[in-house]
Parts: C-alpha cells; structure tokens; sequence
C-alpha cells in the first residue's frame, strides 16, 4: 500500500503590515484634531484675531513704553462683556538708574474706588515720595481691577519680576467669594488651582476665544436677553448669597487666598523682590450685616444691634467685639472674614522680603475709638478720600520702616503736611460722592436717592455729574475745569489741576511746565523749583535748569541752587 500523501497546507496569512496601518490610522484619528487646532490657532494668529491678553504691551504713543494691556483682564471672565478695565499708567521699557519702580496689586479698594484715579492710595503715595526725593523717578503703576480676586492678583504678580521692580504693593482679600473664579460667583467653575490656573491659560488661546465667542453668539440668540439689560457688577457676580460661617464654601475662599497669596510671596521672595501685603479693613460699625440668618440670639443681625447698644453705652471693646461678629456672620460675603488676616500675618512672617503692612491697625488709629465706620469708609469696604490718605500711611510706613528707600530725603512730609498738599481737586470729591449715591441704589444696599439731593450748582458739580454718569472721561473733565480756572484767574484752582496731572501723566512735559508757572505766579518759589527741576530731570534743557537756579535763590535756598549753579551762563 502507498503512503497518501495530504495536501499543502496553505501558508498562514501575514497580518503585521495590516496592524501597523491600523496603529498609523488610530494614531492619525487621534493626533488630526490636535493638528488641526495647532493650524487653526497659527492662522488665528497671523490674521490677529481676538486680543492679546498679555499683562504688559508697548504704549502706543511712545515705543519706548510699557502700560498695561487693556485685554489683559478677558481670561478672567467668561464673558468678556464683564472683564473690568484697569489704569493706563506707563513705565519705561529701559529703567534708569535713578529710577524706583513699585507695582501695586488688588482689587477695587487698591484701584482707589469711587475716588480713581486721583484719590487712590497710590496717588497719594506717588505726590509724597516724588516730593520728599526730587532727584528720583517713581515709577508707581497700578494693576488693580475691580471684581477680581488672588487669582487674578496671583496671575498679574508672577509676571512681575522680568520688569525689574523695587517693590511690589498688595491689597486684596474681600473678594475672594464673588471676584472672578471665587467660591461664590458666578464665574465658579471648581476649587482645583490648577486646573483653574490650565482653565486661566487656555483662554489666552486664540482658539479658545474663537470657540467663547462663537457660544456667546449662541448664547445671545436664545436668550434674548436686551442689551441694557444688565445687573449690577456685585449683583452679576454673586451667585452663592448664603455662604455661612465656618461652611464648606467658607473656608473653600479662605483656602484658595492662602495657597494663592503664598505661591505668590514665594515667587517674589525667590526674586528677592520686597512685597508689602497689607491686611484688609471693613466697615464695622455703620454697616448692618447684609444677609443674616434670622435675628434672634447669636444671629449676625443680634450682634449687630448688640453693637449698636454697647456703643452708645460707651462700652466701646464690647461694642467692637459685637460688630465683628456679626461681620462674620454676614452670609452675604463682599467683606473679607477675619481669617483673611490671620493668613495675611502668617504669610508675611514666612519670608522674608515679604512684609506685613498694618493699615487695619493705622485705620483703628483715626477711627473713633478704634472701631472702623462712615468717618473714614464710604459703604462696605472703600475708603473715603481720608481712608485712602491713611491707606498711603501705612504703606508708606511700612516701607520706611523696611528702609528700602536707601537715600535721604530732601524734605520730609508728615501725614497732616500731606493732607494738606495733596491735590485733590472739588471734582474728585463730588465725583466719588456722586459714584457712591449711585452705588448704593443698587443691590444689595438698595437705597434710594434722598429727595432732598441736589447736584451741586458749580462747574465742578456739573463736571463731575458727567464723570460719574460716564458721559466724560476724568481726564477730559479735568482739563475743561483747568481752563474754567485760567478764564476766571483762578490760580489756585488751575494749581491743583496741574499737580493732579502731573501725577496721572508723569512723563508729560506740559503739565510740569503749567505746574511750576502757576507756583512760580503764585510766589511759590520751592514749589516753582521742584516742578521745573521734575521737568529737567525729562528734557535735560540747560534753560530750565537756569529757571531752577534762579527760583532756588528767590526761595531761599541756596543748597538746591547751588546744585544748578553750573547751568548759569
């Protein structure tokens, strides 16, 4: 018998070319969408959509500039209809050696509300120590915005260091519930800092701006929604309006300042740059809590009315005790709980180039037996114009004390010197008073204009009814008020325009020019000299530093004279 033999079996088929396709095709599916978004955001790009939300850009009048961007606020805000506006305060991009640069950080209070920009604490910190050290340019430029927290307070700082500062000035804490991405706003999206902080990144995307424009669009089709008809700032960012003592919400806002305000105190005491945290103050005393949890005992409107009788008892550290707890209790948080001060001591004591700046204490100082009210803030939490004078103060002690400005002064300036000096003009006044009215007819104060008030009948009542009501800008208003006060020689009032302006614009000739025409006019002959010797220090013109000779001698003050005294032919 023969062997049968079987047929050939046939040879297994070689999948492994067909699953490295596969891979490439799976790989591929992946990776397109990405590519296609990398593509879409470089033509984005080069065709300029959308903003630049960089916190610096060059001033478009002078390259040799840097001020802050107008945009830099948008990723903050989901709408970007909301994203609050800041100073247009300007640097060089090149810092002279003569020259001592502060930022200054916050919120609205740090912005000088109602009083900006004239009344804000840095104005009145800018006039002392551009007069005490005349030979020295301070630079002091203001990045606050209204309805922001330590994020965005946290964003703007680390960004810091690359332009030099000698000291950067903070104020922030109060809104840390309702300021853009807080616990209790309506721009809350999680507690996790670093996806907020990826969230923050991503908006700074063209792409990302694209796609938020493109829902607001949506957005508005279906809501219908009429334009004007929009909220209050406060009101529009208070989502959470109950957020109890001690509650989850509670301590999810003191925790994201803590962690906000170190890893920022950290960055900056890396860089061995001096900061000055200051804590914050509120209205104790004339403010009733604006939501509380019943009235009866232990509630925060019980603490508050059990104030108000100890006060008028003249049990004034009963009294204080009382009004503090029912802060603290207030479910409605637009002021800062007292455990925001308590991390603002511990942080300061953790490093140090990091120094603890004492305005609550200096506040308590010139408050009626040391219980903060209307003598010294407007409603909640601004100051008035004496508010922010104290607020100068303890700054400005707290850098003396730190010694970091290194040379001698020509001329001290005591605080009451600098009440008196400090050009606030009739305009600043009226608009913040007028501001304030307005404010308090909104949620959630909700008073209605007295019938009784009445626009002040003068140039700088009609003038600052304007500002307030944004039908001027402040700049405008003041320059119209400056001629006004020429026209009726008026020196004294054209006097304190320029001053004011000299300080809003640093680095314009003009105004030192009218500054020290009028003192000189005025017979203010040390005060004619300063502001021509400022306007020397800009154009190095041998013939204004003559005039800076010849007003010395007419002053009497023959050590300054001397110093220019080579100038003279």
């Amino acid at each position: 018998m023969g062997n049968k033999q079987s047929a050939p079996k046939a040879a297994p088929e070689n999948n492994q070319p067909g699953g490295k396709k596969l891979l490439l095709f799976k790989w591929l599916s992946i990776l397109t969408p990405f590519l296609f978004l990398i593509l879409l955001e470089i033509v984005l790009q080069i065709f300029e959509y959308g903003h630049n939300t960089d916190l610096f850009v060059k001033y478009p009048p002078n390259g040799n500039y840097m001020v802050m961007n107008y945009y830099a606020s948008d990723k903050f805000f989901p709408d970007t209809l909301d994203a609050t506006k800041g100073n247009q305060e300007i640097f060089a991009i090149n810092k002279a050696p003569n020259t001592f640069r502060i930022f200054v950080l916050g919120e609205s209070t740090t912005l000088g509300f109602p009083f900006r920009p004239n009344g804000s604490f840095h104005r009145w910190l800018q006039y002392r120590l551009m007069h005490m050290y005349p030979d020295k340019n301070f630079e002091i430029i203001n990045l606050s915005l209204t309805a922001v927290n330590s994020y965005t307070v946290l964003d703007f700082g680390k960004q810091l260091a690359q332009y030099q500062p000698d000291a950067v000035l903070i104020y922030t804490g109060h809104n840390e519930y309702y300021g853009a991405l807080g616990v209790g706003s309506t721009t809350y999206v999680g507690s996790n800092r670093f996806l907020l902080q990826t969230l923050v990144k991503l908006r700074e995307l063209k792409v990302v701006q694209l796609f938020n424009n493109f829902i607001k669009k949506v957005v508005a089709v279906f809501a219908k929604k009429p334009t004007g008809d929009r909220q209050s700032l406060m009101e529009d960012m208070a989502a959470r309006q109950h957020i109890k003592y001690g509650s989850a919400d509670y301590q999810a806002g003191i925790n994201q300042f803590d962690e906000n305000m170190t890893e920022l105190c950290r960055t900056l005491n890396d860089e061995k740059i001096h900061v000055f945290l200051s804590n914050v103050v509120s209205n104790e005393k004339d403010l009733p809590p604006f939501i509380s949890e019943g009235n009866g005992p232990g509630s925060a409107n019980w603490n508050y009315a059990q104030g108000q009788l100890a006060y008028k008892d003249s049990s004034f550290d009963k009294a204080k005790q009382y009004f503090d707890k029912a802060r603290e209790l207030d479910e409605l948080r637009f002021r800062a709980p007292e455990a925001i001060n308590t991390s603002i001591s511990k942080i300061t004591s953790q490093f140090p180039y990091v120094h603890l700046v004492d305005s609550k204490s200096i506040f308590e100082k010139y408050s009626p037996h040391g219980i903060l009210g209307s003598e010294t803030i407007e409603e909640h939490v601004h100051p008035d114009l004496l508010g922010y004078a104290i607020m100068s103060e303890a700054f400005y002690q707290a850098m003396q004390k730190q010694k970091l400005i290194k040379f001698k002064p020509e001329r001290e300036i005591t605080f009451e010197q600098l009440q008196q000096e400090m050009p606030i003009t009739k305009l600043d006044t009226l608009n913040g008073k007028y501001q304030m009215i307005m404010l308090k007819t909104q949620w959630p104060f909700n008073q209605p204009i007295s019938k009784q008030f009445k626009v002040e009948n003068s140039i700088e009542g009609t003038l600052a009814t304007k500002v307030a009501l944004g039908h001027t800008g402040w700049t405008n208003a003041m320059g119209a008020l400056f001629r006004y006060d020429q026209k009726n020689n008026y020196n004294a009032g054209a006097l304190k325009v320029a001053e004011a302006m000299v300080l809003q614009y640093p680095v314009d000739e003009d105004f030192y020019n009218y500054a020290g025409n009028l003192n000189e006019v005025m017979k203010n002959y040390g005060q004619a000299a300063f502001y021509y010797r400022k306007l020397f220090m800009l154009n190095n013109n041998p013939q204004v530093a003559q005039q800076v000779y010849q007003l010395y001698l007419k002053a009497g003050d023959s050590a300054n004279a001397a110093k220019f005294k080579q100038y003279v032919q």
